[in-house]
């Protein structure tokens, strides 16, 4: 298990583009589901004092009382919280306000650590996976933050930055031939619970695509009047297609006739040979459909998917570059029980109105990845480093 005291939260290296945009560029929208840098920089560290240190550290001492209301994120049982859409006008506590907060936090899991955490090990360590999700989260809320600034300013390179790459051709889809095949996590090293219980799944015969989705061929789903076309789309994704005025993915502008992406490296032409990114499960569900495809089910991904570790896993992009949608809503695994307490709500609870993305992205810390992931948003989010794998029925 590794220790708690050095957190790595990638820092903004924002440098403006020396061309503003205008008022016609300004095509994607505030969204309440983001929040500050300080914010998850603070939340993150509230996770350790809520259910490690006051639990089971006798005597320790709380940092700010006020903390407990305004970092809790979702957790009911813990206490009322600030609402989610706020918390980017909350100006103070300011940063070195939250940075002195995660010394003494850190600081006391250090000792507790050293020391030996026992029965808090657990815990312990799903508050280290808790944070690299939340360094995930991070930098997509930077990047629909940044995307709103006229100047487009870049974010920078992650740490672990390589590509951003389809995967490389090759001449036949993956196919499995189908059959009972067990899914979910094996019980070596970490997992969410929502990975658990292994279970058995039938599939009949498909196939996956040998690459992920590229921008030129969501060129060609927009040339082909494919946000125009309603029998492509779920009646819901429709009705959000014309409420929002989607024409392209998320952070997509075109300009004097040719198409621009915000990214982390700031505006930038889109480039032909890579994965597309930011759309919607609605977009890529339709995309699928107009490709005469369709989106794998998890289980069918994850039979197929090789682990993060293994040799060539990223030759075929399953890891490192966008999170893929699947046809699974999100639910509970036979078998599936919450754990007991406050915690029990890190995932059970948000098993409705959810799709599954398998993979990882781009800002995923490497070695948070692993095939039995199931990560899940609503299937409206387009700033998740979200795009996808097609799928078909084997002969």
């Amino acid at each position: 298990m590794t220790g708690v005291a050095g957190y790595q939260v990638v820092r903004d290296r924002t440098e403006a583009l020396a061309a503003p945009l205008g008022p016609e560029d300004q095509t994607v929208q505030s969204m309440p589901d983001a929040s500050p840098t300080k914010w998850h920089r603070a939340h993150t560290t509230w996770f350790f004092e809520e259910f490690v240190l006051g639990p089971h550290v006798p005597g320790y001492r709380v940092f700010h009382e006020g903390y407990r209301y305004l970092f809790n994120s979702y957790y009911e049982a813990v206490g009322p919280r600030h609402p989610r859409p706020e918390r980017g006008v909350i100006t103070r506590p300011g940063v070195a306000e939250i940075a002195a907060y995660r010394r003494h936090v850190d600081e006391a899991m250090a000792r507790l650590i050293d020391r030996g955490a026992g029965a808090a090990a657990g815990l312990v360590e799903l508050g280290c996976n808790h944070e690299q999700q939340h360094q995930e989260l991070l930098v997509m809320d930077i990047c629909h933050a940044l995307s709103h600034n006229p100047l487009a300013p870049a974010y920078g390179e992650l740490p672990w930055q390589a590509p951003v790459l389809a995967g490389k051709d090759r001449p036949d889809w993956l196919r499995h031939d189908g059959g009972i095949v067990e899914i979910g996590h094996d019980g070596s090293g970490f997992a969410f619970d929502n990975e658990s219980p292994r279970h058995e799944v039938l599939l009949r015969p498909y196939e996956l695509a040998p690459s992920l989705v590229r921008n030129a061929d969501w060129l060609a789903f927009i040339a082909d009047g494919g946000y125009d076309r309603p029998e492509l789309w779920m009646s819901e994704g429709w009705a959000t297609v014309r409420a929002q005025s989607w024409r392209a993915p998320e952070y997509w502008r075109k300009r004097d006739g040719d198409w621009w992406a915000f990214g982390l490296g700031g505006l930038e032409p889109v480039r032909a040979e890579e994965a597309v990114a930011h759309v919607s499960w609605f977009e890529a569900d339709a995309f699928a459909r107009w490709a005469g495809c369709r989106l794998p089910l998890e289980a069918e991904w994850e039979a197929l998917a090789p682990e993060p570790d293994d040799e060539g896993a990223g030759a075929a992009g399953f890891y490192g570059t966008v999170w893929q949608w699947t046809a699974s809503p999100y639910g509970a695994y036979p078998g599936f029980s919450p754990a007991a307490g406050a915690v029990g709500e890190y995932n059970g609870k948000f098993m409705v109105n959810q799709q599954v993305l398998r993979g990882s992205g781009l800002p995923t810390p490497p070695d948070h990845a692993r095939r039995s992931y199931r990560n899940f948003f609503p299937p409206h989010a387009r700033w998740v480093f979200a795009g996808l794998r097609l799928a078909r029925d084997a002969p």
